[in-house]
């Protein structure tokens, strides 16, 4: 960026944030991005070859961004869960998740059912890093930090992914409260480890 203004990549992306979030992804097109963005289209194309390629792009932006960027490692369980519920709080009140949720559940699915995405990826990883850095420290029970990142990742993304059909049981703080107590069940040493 110079003289902050934002480099061609980055305003492509809040350019088509903010027609996804005014008309869902399956009625934005790479003209209408590039409209709003105020450039030609075959400049979006230098930088994606598509609209759906511009929309992961943005996906992998948006979740990305809500992961801790400067949190230290945890002390204990209470704060690396309250780490995890934190950034998944974050996730489930991204209004891009949001219209992704209400617009385009086809999409929002595949991400959940068929296949890893570039943020998911980046997730697990940071994930299974804290973990692992939880099991030196004792505050994580055993087992391998990958596959056990693997298991929170899927605990947490239901949670986001399907908080609005349980919104009547677990409002907002609920929520956050039982999330925590899931993830603090699932990572806690069993007793014979603490000895």
């Amino acid at each position: 960026m110079a003289d902050g203004v934002p480099d061609t990549e980055t305003a492509i992306l809040d350019a088509a944030l903010a027609e996804v979030l005014a008309h869902g992804i399956r009625r934005t097109t790479a003209s209408d991005i590039a409209r709003r963005c105020g450039i030609a289209r075959q400049t979006l194309y230098r930088y994606w070859p598509d609209a759906q390629a511009v929309f992961a792009a943005l996906v992998t932006r948006e979740l990305v961004a809500a992961l801790p960027a400067e949190a230290g490692e945890s002390a204990d369980l209470d704060g690396l869960v309250a780490l995890l519920v934190e950034t998944a709080d974050r996730v489930r009140r991204l209004p891009l998740v949001d219209r992704l949720r209400d617009t385009d559940p086809e999409l929002f699915a595949r991400y959940i059912l068929d296949r890893l995405g570039t943020s998911q990826r980046a997730i697990h990883a940071e994930t299974a890093r804290r973990i692992a850095a939880g099991q030196r420290a004792g505050f994580v029970r055993t087992g391998g930090p990958l596959q056990l990142a693997a298991m929170v990742l899927l605990i947490v993304q239901s949670a986001v992914q399907s908080a609005p059909l349980v919104a009547e049981w677990l409002p907002e703080d609920a929520w956050r409260t039982e999330l925590a107590h899931a993830l603090r069940g699932y990572l806690a040493p069993a007793a014979e480890e603490q000895r």
